[in-house]
């Protein structure tokens, strides 16, 4: 029998099945920012083994299993009106950054939404230490991810000696009150330290400025932070016991490998609810309204972007 011609109902499939992969290779675009100091040196990525390809599929496949999750989560947090916060702590390039961007990835900005505030300007050095992060906690309905939060303090400031030891002994003090507060105010506070290797965090920081790409991630801040390795050490102990509370624990993500840290988090992160998926109402596109009299108008050709690609 002669091979059957394609239906227009056969291509409409094609195009939104190829819609959905240019999707999902937004993923894959991201991954670009794992290539190693070796496919630096070899001028490019350089082929993966067999035993790579296979750790990356299961990679992908448990990522996208995990964001679906994210997605019924989403829901269910904005229909049961919970309002959430997840700080996400740890040392300059323990990839806090990678797994805030996957978990954020497929979900809706107006709901999730992150939080990396700057350094104060003058007038918030004035302000109560907390007041410039209270403006940024959830409403109901809504998910706050912190990419660094106030425990800036515990941490950077410290080392640095952005503050005294006075701020800092105030600071250790009154967190524990203000995180009480906020849970008792129906927040779920959920906090996430992310544990690198000396070793680890020395390829991360060279990968950064060996990578054209990468080197603006680097600031003379973070270079100083490696330098202060065992500083930041210390001060990182000391929160973590002084600020290990029950209304708001912290758990720790071990990094070194960063695939298996955002598989990990996302995982642990959904074991703190107990949600389930909201029915939604069947979604049937309209028909679009159609007028005799309207007439397109082409667009002039200088307004027009060249296709060079």
């Amino acid at each position: 029998m002669p091979d059957s011609k394609p239906t227009p109902d056969d291509d409409l499939v094609q195009r939104i099945h190829r819609d959905l992969i240019d999707g999902y290779d937004e993923e894959f675009e991201m991954e670009l920012e794992d290539r190693t100091i070796d496919d630096l040196a070899d001028g490019g990525m350089r082929p993966l083994t067999d035993d790579e390809k296979d750790y990356r599929r299961r990679y992908f496949r448990e990522l996208f299993r995990l964001q679906g999750e994210l997605v019924k989560l989403q829901d269910w947090v904005v229909h049961t009106k919970q309002k959430v916060v997840i700080l996400f702590e740890g040392r300059d390039a323990a990839g806090k950054g990678g797994v805030i961007k996957r978990i954020t990835q497929r979900l809706n900005p107006r709901v999730a939404r992150v939080a990396a505030l700057p350094a104060p300007n003058d007038r918030e050095r004035t302000q109560w230490y907390f007041q410039r992060y209270v403006s940024h906690l959830p409403a109901a309905g809504e998910i706050v991810l912190f990419d660094r939060s106030w425990y800036n303090r515990a941490g950077v400031e410290r080392v640095m000696g952005f503050c005294s030891d006075d701020d800092a002994e105030e600071f250790f003090r009154t967190v524990p009150e203000f995180e009480k507060m906020l849970v008792r105010s129906g927040i779920t506070l959920i906090k996430y330290w992310f544990s690198i290797t000396d070793e680890e965090q020395e390829l991360r920081f060279l990968g950064r400025i060996h990578d054209p790409l990468k080197q603006w991630k680097l600031s003379p801040m973070d270079l100083e932070s490696r330098r202060r390795w065992e500083d930041y050490t210390r001060v990182k102990e000391e929160m973590l016991e002084r600020t290990h509370i029950p209304e708001a624990p912290w758990w720790v993500v071990q990094a070194v490998d960063k695939k298996r840290a955002r598989l990990n988090c996302i995982a642990h992160l959904l074991g703190h609810f107990a949600y389930e998926e909201i029915e939604r109402a069947p979604i049937v596109l309209p028909e679009r309204v159609r007028h005799e009299d309207y007439l397109r108008r082409p667009v002039p050709p200088e307004m027009i972007v060249p296709e060079v690609f």
